[in-house]
């Protein structure tokens, strides 16, 4: 008897998962938040040096301070002040002609820097003059972040498998705003850089946990519509990321702004079930028999499970595991797995680097930031939402090729469009966001599909450590457009492309039963009619029913 058959019998998608799926909904506010919070407070606003020293005898107290600037700053070539240097001694003659500017002495910044706090009130840079020399410290603890939400992943897929979905869950939520609250009131930049990894370390363990209790709680006709319901909490943080952005200025009160909301995570987290899937897994059937039992009341379904035993759930799952603990070993000793987790493996790292490539990149199109990082959230509505159709349609590993295919068009259009379109290559930087979002929003439920229950906590945290790094190495392809301004977009474009056709290799989950034990992916384990478990699809509700009480006989004689 499958687990799928029993969950179908109680209703695999009445008001226990629904009640599951919006409390995990809105738990990742704060996670999709943190993620890009780092394209509002590590913003470099125009700045020049201090030339409080050239002023110390007060020889400038007469002039304007456009006259100040003229004398105390080299120009740039667009006319605007210079950023890291200025004269050695003011230059009065400049005031009568300031074309005759070379051969002028020029020092770096003696006294720091004086900031444009029009848009911003406080940033990183402000904060500990990130700029010039140190200019790329700022951008460095995005990549700190991730680096730490990428060890992150790693632990919590092997914690959760040991100990269970929901209390490292709830230690996800209550460690990960702890530091998220503490890196707000940092005194210096070091504390702040350790803090930022230390919440993403934490953090991320709440959107692993909690796409694997969406998916294992559901009916597989559900499973497609939980994965983009699951996805669409990400757009809301998006969105509401770069409103909070715009009505909070200073750094230290938007990164507080986006962590005090866990709170309602934490409170919630007592109404959260542990996957029954993972108890019957792990030897626990009477805890795994409560909560089936809740959720067949709550769905009205009570005779679902009144016609079992708590003993009898034990060989729903047949895991021949007895006492014995899978690590992430598991995921490369046997043949099919190893591929399986190479090719998902590569489709993550491309899928995290491409996406967040395109969402790090606001503020390089001459639009303004809020609009941008706005728009980029709500194109992610419609995009998320084809996707139900999509799997439906084409099916998983389809679309998650299509998709990622189509990303690697519009950015390597991109290329040939003039800078000076600003208009245009944000319309196709859209698009593209659009087609990420879509691939994201894919691989999520895919890779949860693919995995069996013994090594799904692992798997995704295999993946999801795979995908953070990608993520951390995006900021650093940002910076490559030093050498060439479309460097960048080559190297993202490239990534797409390429890990298009490595997705296409993945196997159709499409309308099939998750698979439970690493046999059900070798295709050693055989059901009661000799047929590969995990080749079985989808049955009609009353066959279902039928086929399951039929499996449970058979098993008990």
């Amino acid at each position: 008897m499958k687990f799928e058959d029993l969950l179908s019998e109680i209703n695999g998608f009445g008001r226990f998962q629904k009640m599951v799926l919006i409390i995990n909904f809105f738990g990742r506010f704060s996670l999709a938040c943190h993620f890009l919070l780092g394209n509002f407070i590590a913003v470099i606003p125009s700045h020049h040096c201090d030339i409080g020293s050239l002023d110390a005898d007060g020889i400038l107290g007469n002039l304007s301070r456009e006259e100040r600037l003229t004398v105390s700053i080299p120009a740039q070539e667009d006319g605007t002040p210079a950023s890291c240097h200025m004269f050695s001694y003011p230059q009065f003659h400049l005031l009568m002609n300031s074309s005759s500017r070379t051969e002028l002495p020029v020092v770096e910044c003696q006294n720091g820097w004086e900031y444009d706090n029009s848009t911003f009130i406080s940033t990183l840079a402000t904060q500990w003059d990130l700029v010039c020399d140190n200019r790329a410290l700022s951008r460095l603890t995005t990549t700190i972040f991730f680096i730490g939400v990428m060890f992150g992943a790693a632990a919590y897929g092997s914690l959760s498998a040991m100990y269970g979905r929901k209390p490292m869950l709830l230690v996800s939520y209550i460690s990960g705003m702890g530091f998220g609250l503490c890196s707000a009131f940092s005194s210096s930049f070091i504390m702040f850089a350790v803090l930022r990894f230390f919440t993403g370390f934490t953090i991320t363990g709440s959107v692993i946990i909690s796409t694997v209790l969406n998916v294992e709680w559901v009916s597989i006709e559900h499973r497609k519509l939980v994965g983009v319901i699951d996805s669409l909490s990400w757009t809301f943080g998006f969105m509401s990321i770069s409103l909070l952005a715009f009505c909070i200025r200073d750094w230290r009160w938007l990164t507080v702004s986006i962590s005090l909301p866990t709170i309602i995570a934490i409170i919630t987290w007592w109404w959260i079930p542990e996957s029954a899937r993972w108890l019957i897994a792990n030897g626990k059937a009477d805890k795994a028999y409560n909560y089936l039992h809740k959720c067949a009341v709550m769905n009205r379904k009570q005779e679902g499970t009144a016609r079992i035993k708590p003993e009898e759930l034990a060989k729903i799952i047949v895991t021949g595991r007895g006492n014995r603990k899978y690590s992430y070993l598991d995921l490369i000793k046997t043949t099919k797995m190893r591929r399986l987790a190479l090719l998902t493996g590569i489709t993550w790292f491309a899928v995290a680097t491409v996406a967040y490539g395109i969402s790090f990149n606001i503020s390089s199109f001459g639009l303004n930031m809020y609009l941008t990082q706005f728009v980029y959230g709500a194109i992610e509505i419609p995009a998320k939402l084809s996707i139900y159709y999509l799997l439906d349609k084409f099916g998983r590993h389809i679309t998650q090729a299509g998709s990622l295919l189509l990303v690697g068009i519009c950015l390597v259009i991109n290329i040939f469009i003039p800078k000076d379109k600003t208009v245009v290559r944000t319309v196709i930087a859209v698009l593209g966001k659009g087609c990420s979002a879509t691939s994201f929003g894919t691989v999520i439920l895919y890779s949860s599909e693919l995995y069996p229950t013994v090594l799904r906590q692992n798997g995704m945290g295999y993946t999801s450590f795979v995908g953070r790094l990608g993520v951390s190495v995006a900021p650093l392809i940002l910076l490559s457009d030093d050498i060439w301004s479309h460097f960048s977009q080559v190297i993202l474009s490239s990534i797409a492309l390429s890990a298009a056709f490595v997705a296409y290799q993945l196997p159709e989950t499409r309308g099939r039963c998750l698979p439970e034990t690493i046999e059900d992916i070798e295709g050693n384990r055989k059901g009661t009619d000799g047929s590969p478990l995990q080749d079985r699809k989808i049955e009609g509700k009353e066959g279902s029913r039928v086929k399951w009480k039929d499996d449970l006989i058979l098993q008990n004689t």
